[in-house]
């Protein structure tokens, strides 16, 4: 009996096939599951929910007179009720998490995500714009890729991992990293060489020597407000 583990059929781990010669990985890393089901599943946003009701409920009842073992059963049942939504993220999130693995080359970013239909996103330093990583309360970081206008990303197929609310222009996002300032160096370093190497290769043998116009040059950069630890 041969039994096919997940994922095992990669030539290289969290890659679709094997590398061409002198392209490198230079980071690997996959989310947290707490982190994505904190930010990217609002685990803790349902549950306050569910509470806030249970609360509401429970006031509602004590002052129509109802008895403590009405209010009990009452509990029980809110609770039996929540515990389906939030155990269903919850195992989303963990999910998520396993069949999850972002990778760093020298040349590209490759988002391996999908939990029922898993995929490999290639992401060409080229078509990156500008990336900023926010560092959060629980210790993890995130990583937010601008990219040009003359490439774009599906947000379905990426989703959760993308920036929320962006759909006419999707960003990927390399969520709940555990060592974001790793990635975030490994990423800055990948970029900063990637367009040094343009102007370069787009300046045609037999012009005068001139700087080419090129696109701005990416680098990692904190995300507005939240560089620092932020709530997560």
């Amino acid at each position: 009996m041969t039994i096919i583990r997940e994922h095992e059929n990669e030539p290289v781990p969290g890659l679709p096939e094997r590398l061409p010669d002198g392209e490198r990985v230079l980071w690997q890393g996959a989310p947290r599951w707490q982190a994505l089901a904190r930010r990217a599943f609002h685990v803790r946003v349902i549950a306050i929910y569910f509470a806030a009701l249970a609360v509401w409920s429970g006031w509602s009842a004590h002052a129509e007179g109802a008895d403590a073992g009405t209010l009990a059963a009452d509990a029980l049942w809110l609770a039996l009720v929540a515990s389906l939504p939030i155990g269903t993220l919850l195992a989303m999130s963990l999910f998520s998490a396993r069949t999850t693995l972002y990778t760093v080359t020298d040349r590209r970013l490759v988002l391996r995500v999908g939990v029922a239909l898993p995929m490999a996103v290639n992401i060409p330093l080229g078509a990156v714009a500008s990336a900023g990583v926010r560092r959060c309360a629980d210790g993890t970081g995130d990583i937010a890729l601008s990219l040009l206008p003359s490439h774009r990303a599906s947000f379905v197929a990426l989703w959760p991992h993308v920036r929320p609310w962006r759909f006419s222009k999707p960003e990927p996002l390399l969520r709940g990293l555990v060592d974001a300032d790793a990635a975030a160096q490994a990423l800055a370093k990948a970029l900063a060489a990637s367009a040094a190497l343009e102007p370069a290769a787009a300046e045609p043998a037999s012009a005068p020597p001139a700087r080419a116009p090129s696109r701005p040059r990416p680098g990692m950069e904190p995300s507005g407000a939240s560089a620092g630890a932020v709530a997560a």
